[in-house]
């Protein structure tokens, strides 16, 4: 195995054994991708505070979430068509979580279905949906989801229409690719790759063909995901997936105080501040500038989580320190599976332990609980630079 001591290290690896446009689909924000640089480049701001003299014995980066104990604050975030950047790569992800002690969610769009990801795993895992035209559809498939024993719905509400981005649409990205002369350039050569997906069967949405009406094969496939989406998404159909579903519902998509409250108000559980990765509105702000004003608004009274942007344990740390009492990481993860497949996650997961451990102990803490903004140093106008 070659040497990995960062992130950043296994997205290399990643990118010489990928084809290019499942690389782009990670890679990709939307429009100018002035968000989705944003979101990691606003960490960078965040200086840490380092104090000495403390007893650093017996740390430990176990954490609650939606009231499960995991080893740390961090959860894989949902994202579709783990299954084309490796072979069966939900499956390969959700064992790596489960080894390691965190939760895997599930994309709606994943390649494996949530029954292959039940069969192949033990721990309950979390399920992402979509909010979607084909109520028949959410119904079935939130009775799946019980079915499998999934112990958290996670509900995006920031995908009611898709924002543009240019390189998935130049590439034709799909499961399975639209093949064109340089998509196949491009696939010769990737061996490693291609000899593993030659070896499943699992190559287009698991849990759509077969399962949605009309959608049997691959060919119908795409006029019905370019259909699926409900535009006219609104406060009552949120308040009536959760009154469907009898656990935990966690919120994923905002990125304004005042729906962080509205979230509260139908009952969520958690919400998860996301900016979808930079793949939808380009020009909102990052989910970690965004972070202080949603934890005063509603960060006693509602479980707050992470997502986009975050690359290190460094980055897990300055989020739980603004207040969050989870993350979620998407491309860090996805960097390693693609890399390495499943070892590829669990390095993934064990770089951002390590990073975690490490500077929580150089800034004088010994659990993530204790975390707080006493171990940050921030600009003055951080959360308030834009009004």
């Amino acid at each position: 195995m070659p040497k990995i001591t960062e992130i950043e290290d296994l997205k290399r690896i990643y990118k010489r054994r990928v084809p290019k446009m499942f690389y782009d689909y990670a890679e990709t924000g939307s429009w100018t991708e002035q968000t989705f640089r944003d979101n990691c480049s606003d960490f960078d701001e965040i200086r840490l505070r380092q104090r000495i003299a403390v007893d650093m014995d017996n740390r430990t980066t176990k954490a609650k979430m939606v009231g499960q104990d995991y080893a740390m604050p961090v959860a894989l975030a949902p994202v579709g068509l783990c299954g084309m950047q490796s072979a069966d790569g939900e499956i390969k992800a959700a064992r790596a979580a489960e080894k390691f002690g965190v939760p895997f969610t599930l994309s709606t769009l994943s390649i494996c279905s949530i029954e292959d990801i039940a069969s192949h795993t033990s721990a309950p895992f979390w399920f992402q949906v979509y909010t979607l035209r084909d109520d028949d559809f959410m119904q079935r498939l939130f009775a799946r989801a019980k079915d499998a024993k999934c112990s958290a719905l996670v509900i995006t509400v920031d995908l009611q229409i898709m924002g543009q981005r240019h390189k998935d649409i130049k590439n034709g990205l799909s499961a399975p690719p639209k093949l064109t002369p340089s998509s196949i350039l491009n696939l010769a050569t990737k061996v490693g790759w291609g000899l593993e997906m030659l070896q499943t069967k699992r190559r287009f949405f698991g849990n759509v063909v077969g399962h949605a009406k009309g959608v049997s094969d691959p060919g119908s496939l795409a006029s019905w995901t370019a259909e699926a989406f409900d535009p006219s998404l609104d406060w009552e159909r949120i308040r009536e997936f959760r009154r469907r579903w009898d656990g935990p519902v966690i919120l994923k998509g905002i990125l304004d105080p005042e729906d962080a409250k509205m979230a509260l108000d139908v009952g969520a559980d958690a919400i998860v501040v996301s900016n979808h990765g930079g793949r939808q509105l380009d020009g909102a702000l990052s989910s970690i500038r965004m972070l202080p004003q949603i934890m005063d608004a509603v960060g006693d009274r509602i479980e707050v989580h992470l997502d986009s942007g975050i690359r290190s344990g460094q980055d897990v740390l300055k989020a739980l320190a603004l207040g969050a009492k989870g993350t979620m990481i998407g491309r860090a993860f996805v960097y390693g599976l693609g890399a390495m497949g499943e070892a590829g996650v669990t390095r993934a997961l064990e770089v951002i332990h390590k990073e975690l451990d490490t500077t929580m102990a150089l800034c004088g803490e010994r659990d993530v609980a204790n975390l707080g903004r006493h171990n940050l140093l921030l600009p003055e106008d951080f959360a308030t630079r834009w009004r």
